[in-house]
């Protein structure tokens, strides 16, 4: 097996960005999730409320992120300069929530925020993570001090191509899709940090600790997925109800008296430090 795809997503729910090669770091793959948009009480925004948020582009080089949607673009500097004064909030450490964490993140000045509420047409504010820890779930953490970024809850995401293959197996064999060209759906929509090549379909759910390139990452919980995967991830548009509608049909599952769909498996890596590249090996060190 071997590292088919490697992914970040700089501004959580914004548009992924593919690389060669990742620095592994305790919250996840460096500059992944590490900025978020944030509504008017300080709480976390995802394509869950604007889809549309799945086109902006983001990329991370020299210091600063390059953002880019339809045309429109503006350059963000790492961390939001200090303010000059006023009401111009920029720079200001804030407490921001996502799900169930409050943490702390210095927040950007209001040439950043108009860029994006226009974009999206509400009133946002782009932050990003200091240093500040956001631990992971005390029942699936590995080590005391194993803490994630604004992704929903770990550090990394890792998904089978054979999973995916299956899924589009079923959807065409179905009839489920609504068009030819809605038959088949991409992996971006699961939105990965890490996707296998060669592995058996959903091989992943009996796996428990595996070995990337010269990392170890323990595999402590299914995702369960929200209606993101819904959403294409090229225009924004929401289709209908696949991949869920087929999903649901086989990847059902009844937990604390909800069900839940589950695709792909959360990940916390042993030691980080290292760095994984596309192309790596895949070895499975323990089983469940």
């Amino acid at each position: 097996m071997i590292l088919s795809e490697l992914n970040i997503y700089p501004i959580k729910s914004c548009h992924g960005v593919a690389l060669a090669e990742a620095r592994v770091e305790n919250r996840g793959l460096q500059f992944d999730r590490r900025w978020m948009l944030v509504d008017e009480n300080n709480r976390f925004l995802t394509q869950r409320e604007f889809a549309l948020m799945a086109t902006i582009a983001v990329t991370v080089d020299s210091g600063q992120l390059t953002v880019d949607i339809a045309g429109r673009r503006i350059s963000v500097p790492q961390n939001p300069p200090a303010t000059a004064g006023g009401t111009d909030t920029r720079g200001a450490v804030e407490r921001v929530q996502i799900w169930s964490s409050k943490v702390q993140a210095a927040v950007y000045g209001d040439d950043v925020n108009e860029f994006f509420s226009g974009v999206l047409g509400a009133r946002v504010r782009l932050v990003v993570m200091t240093e500040a820890k956001r631990p992971v779930n005390y029942w699936y953490r590995i080590h005391k001090d194993n803490n994630v970024s604004f992704a929903d809850g770990y550090p990394f995401l890792l998904a089978g191509q054979a999973s995916l293959d299956e899924l589009n197996r079923r959807i065409v064999s179905g009839g489920a899709g609504e068009s030819p060209a809605f038959q088949s759906i991409p992996m971006n929509r699961f939105r990965p940090n890490f996707v296998v090549e060669g592995s058996e379909p959903f091989s992943e759910d009996t796996w428990k600790k595996v070995r990337i390139g010269g990392t170890v990452f323990h595999v402590v919980k299914p995702c369960a997925r929200c209606p993101i995967p819904t959403i294409d991830q090229e225009t924004g548009a929401r289709h209908s109800s696949e991949p869920t509608r087929t999903l649901s049909t086989f990847r059902q599952v009844r937990r604390a008296g909800k069900n839940k769909i589950l695709f792909g498996q959360n990940l916390i890596a042993d030691e980080p430090g290292g760095t994984v590249r596309v192309g790596d090996e895949v070895e499975v060190l323990e089983y469940r």
